[in-house]
């Protein structure tokens, strides 16, 4: 009888543990395992070591992306002067490409970069070319408000005066500004605080003087012209006016 249920037993207990693995496996299959690189499920407590009690638990938060994500990298003092020196090789660039290095002109044109770091001839140039027209035009129509604000004291002085004899004879220009042809740096440089640059221009231009009456006496109103200037324009270096303004003219016959 003993031995019976000892048998019974032993079958009662395999199956019984057979089962068992049974069900732990499918559990396995059915919620997976964590491996290390999961991270644990979050816990509204956890154990504070000193007190051994519970507390709330904070957010799971990567503290290190969101301090990187505030910060704003500010330029370091290396940084600036790097920057500074970029600008000044760039601007130097621009005039080695304008003048050939070791030249007058260059030299010039670098002693007015020194003075004004936002010089640059092919800048100047365009305004310049600017400035020619609206001043050919501006004394073509006696518009002496204009001129006054493109031409130094001495210079407006003597358009006007011949604005004025014009008008004592009752003559009359008429004229078509039709373009520049050429406009190119022939000196530069810095005299006694003021920086100067001299530009010759080439343009082309309609015009002829009328009389009283209405006849020509001078040029041609449907003949266009080539004119051939120079004209040297300057500005003073300490002041922040940053506008050059027309202070000698000649003519290159």
């Amino acid at each position: 009888m003993a031995s019976d249920m000892s048998e019974i037993f032993d079958t009662t207990t395999i199956i019984t543990i057979a089962i068992a693995v049974f069900i732990l496996l499918r559990l396995r299959s059915v919620l997976g395992t964590r491996n290390d690189n999961e991270r644990p499920p979050f816990e509204p407590y956890e154990i504070d070591r000193k007190t051994r009690k519970a507390k709330p638990a904070g957010k799971r938060a990567n503290t290190t992306d969101k301090a990187s994500d505030n910060v704003i990298p500010m330029p370091g003092r290396e940084e600036a002067q790097r920057a500074a020196s970029s600008t000044i090789s760039t601007a130097e660039k621009a005039i080695n490409a304008y003048a050939k290095s070791g030249t007058k002109l260059n030299r010039g044109l670098k002693e007015i970069l020194g003075q004004d770091a936002s010089f640059n001839p092919d800048s100047f140039v365009d305004g310049a070319k600017m400035a020619y027209e609206m001043i050919v035009t501006s004394f073509s129509d006696g518009d002496r408000n204009t001129l006054k604000n493109l031409l130094s004291r001495e210079v407006y002085e003597g358009f006007s005066a011949a604005i004025s004899d014009r008008e004592s004879r009752k003559e009359q220009v008429r004229s078509n500004f039709v373009g520049i042809e050429k406009a190119v740096i022939k000196s530069a440089g810095v005299i006694d605080n003021d920086a100067q640059v001299t530009v010759e221009f080439v343009s082309q231009i309609i015009s002829s003087t009328h009389d009283a009456a209405g006849e020509v006496i001078d040029g041609d109103p449907e003949q266009v012209g080539e004119v051939h200037d120079i004209w040297t324009f300057a500005k003073d270096v300490r002041s922040n006016d940053p506008n050059w303004k027309l202070v000698a003219t000649e003519s290159d016959s």
